[in-house]
């Protein structure tokens, strides 16, 4: 029986965009779908630039306007990967037009925007998720059935480093991920959010939240850029920068766990050591992003004098989502943690049922920076459940 269709219109094409792209073209060479991904249109303001792209990943065609591609008759799905200051309009208009949405991280620019967005799709009965590739790592889904399951006892402490240097020397140019009006904030809406998703996934809920940032190198030239992090300056004119470079917080968890974060564009020799550990009463798991098919477990009731952290390769075909690759200890890489998410988006479309992260996961993971943000500005403590009851 032929399959159902699902039309992707693709907003945006640079990295993102190519990391989505090659997802939906991999997904059913190696899973079993319900309905098959179209590369349909994709979208962007550089009429060449997204005409070479369409041609190159693949794309039925292209535009130039992305209301063009909501209007469409024969799109099904909006997959939105634009800075971020544009996901509020396309996500809002997408869902009125009864368009699955899928968008980057982090949901929003502010609170208020991120709640129109889980009403537009919430009241136009669609399908959504935001785009925390990292929950779909294998090691990290493994590490959320240990803590689910209990072996770890009671939660402790979570703790997550997400280091990055690519923004490290004084010639790097000012591109929208430094400038506030487009990205919101720096290190923290483009780095932590994905430490706080992680950590909202495996341990619970964040109530409470003090921070602090930092913004080393004030003032940059002006330019853009031009696929993965690199970037180029467009002009000699120099201009402010107006996001965090740094940012380190202390959290408090529902269940009673105590949470810090540090995330920095600033940590020299990190490309993109993005990591997590969790102690518990009955042992602890630690992850590196660097090192992403491997998970470190330690249990408390191992023999004595055998105690400490043991390495598992997570390549076993009873690993989540490994058994549709390759034989064991056989690795896959960072593309693959889109083909899982956005697999479990394309069936969540066919069964009619929601997948996470969602909306409802990026409005809460939107209070809690707007609680962070706060906490830099005012210099204090500040409760995430406060904000949403207000907002």
């Amino acid at each position: 029986m032929e399959k159902k269709e699902l039309r992707i219109g693709l907003i945006g094409y640079q990295f993102m965009g190519k990391a989505h792209s090659h997802a939906y073209r991999d997904i059913p060479f190696f899973f079993d779908v319900e309905a098959k991904p179209v590369l349909k249109v994709v979208c962007g303001r550089n009429e060449e630039a997204v005409q070479q792209a369409a041609e190159k990943m693949g794309f039925e065609s292209y535009e130039t306007d992305w209301r063009k591609v909501v209007e469409r008759d024969d799109i099904d799905v909006i997959d939105i990967v634009t800075p971020n200051n544009t996901h509020a309009e396309i996500a809002i208009a997408a869902a009125k037009a009864g368009k699955h949405v899928i968008t980057e991280k982090p949901l929003a620019m502010n609170l208020d925007e991120a709640q129109r967005m889980h009403a537009a799709v919430t009241e136009n009965h669609v399908i959504h998720m935001v785009c925390h590739n990292y929950r779909y790592v294998p090691a990290v889904q493994l590490a959320k059935q240990l803590v689910a399951s209990g072996k770890l006892g009671e939660i402790y402490h979570f703790r997550a480093r997400y280091l990055q240097d690519f923004i490290m020397s004084p010639s790097f140019p000012l591109t929208w991920r430094l400038d506030q009006k487009v990205s919101g904030s720096g290190a923290l809406g483009d780095i932590a959010a994905h430490s706080l998703d992680i950590a909202r996934f495996l341990v619970g809920e964040i109530n409470e939240v003090v921070a602090t940032a930092k913004t080393f190198i004030k003032e940059r030239p002006i330019g853009s850029m031009t696929g993965g992090l690199s970037a180029k300056v467009s002009e000699g004119k120099m201009a402010p920068v107006t996001v965090d470079d740094a940012t380190a917080i202390i959290a408090k968890f529902e269940n009673g766990a105590l949470g810090t974060f540090e995330a920095t564009r600033f940590a020299g020799g990190n490309r993109n050591r993005n990591e997590f550990e969790i102690n518990g009463e009955h042992g602890s798991v630690r992850w590196n992003m660097e090192n992403m098919n491997q998970l470190e477990v330690y249990f408390a009731h191992d023999e004595e004098g055998l105690q400490g952290f043991r390495t598992i390769d997570v390549t076993e075909a009873s690993h989540p989502y490994v058994g549709s690759y390759w034989a064991a200890g056989h690795m896959i890489g960072y593309e693959h943690t889109f083909i899982h998410l956005l697999y479990e988006f394309l069936q969540g479309i066919a069964r009619g049922e929601q997948p996470k992260p969602d909306f409802a996961d990026g409005l809460r993971n939107q209070a809690v920076l707007t609680a962070i943000e706060q906490s830099i500005q005012q210099q204090r403590w500040v409760n995430v459940e406060e904000l949403l009851v207000k907002s």
